[in-house]
């Protein structure tokens, strides 16, 4: 298959070259990825100004935007015609679990693969530092990409965490996204001119605790595969709820 690799951590992070060793030996892998890290930008497409895609060589280029942008691009097959069966973002450094999907730009580069018609996944394993057990996700979504592809329908991007411990073997879940609650604390200075210096630290992260989410499967040391919508919805109570006290006139 022909597979374009993405993230949001940059062209030189170690989780993107651990998954392109164990992809490209079997397939067509072509790397385009943010010249820097661009974690956090969730599915920002760069509209009013170019973007500079930068050969390094016949496999891999940088990229000044943003990770979707790295999609976007190259799904208008602007190298060599190249257009990919399947994308693949990552290996994050770090989870991307329920809300955090709002945000990553890992989650964001699979999201934009399927707005377009491209089986898209996101994976990431779920340490903040080091050790960090790329392999093992790696061989986890080089054994499973067929799968993947056969399984995928034009309405979702895949979105996939691995425990990043020490193991032979993982039990595979299938889950929802958690919600997840977020303690954080912002303090700023105001400067001579009255603007304010923002300071922002993320404390701990709490999430429901359901036992089909994505943040309960990796707690117990389960691989977690979410399918999730690409298409912004509301439950259907809450759409006859606003249909039923906002009639026309």
């Amino acid at each position: 298959m022909k597979i374009l690799l993405t993230n949001d951590d940059g062209i030189e992070s170690p989780g993107l070259k651990v998954l392109e060793e164990k992809l490209s030996g079997l397939h067509d892998v072509l790397v385009v990825a943010p010249a820097e890290e661009r974690s956090g930008v969730s599915n920002s497409i760069t509209f009013h100004k170019n973007i500079k895609i930068k050969k390094i060589d016949k496999n891999h280029y940088s990229c000044s935007g943003t990770p979707a942008d790295c999609v976007h691009r190259i799904l208008y097959r602007i190298i060599d015609g190249f257009i990919p069966d399947i994308v693949v973002s990552g290996i994050n450094l770090g989870p991307n679990l329920g809300t955090d999907i709002i945000y990553s730009g890992t989650a964001a580069a699979a999201r934009q693969a399927a707005i377009m018609g491209v089986p898209g996944i996101a994976v990431s394993v779920t340490a903040f530092k080091e050790p960090f057990y790329f392999e093992k996700a790696a061989i986890f979504i080089a054994d499973n990409i067929m799968r993947f592809f056969e399984n995928w329908k034009p309405d979702h991007f895949i979105n996939v965490n691995v425990p990043s411990i020490c193991a032979d073997n993982f039990e595979v879940m299938i889950t929802k996204p958690s919600k997840r609650f977020y303690n954080e604390e912002l303090s700023h200075l105001i400067e001579p001119d009255e603007s304010l210096d923002v300071s922002f630290n993320l404390v701990n992260v709490l999430h429901d605790n359901k036992n089909d989410t994505d943040s309960y499967a990796v707690e117990n040391n389960m691989i977690s595969v979410s399918p999730v919508y690409v298409q912004p919805f509301s439950d259907e109570k809450t759409w006859l709820s606003y249909k039923k006290n906002f009639k026309r006139k």
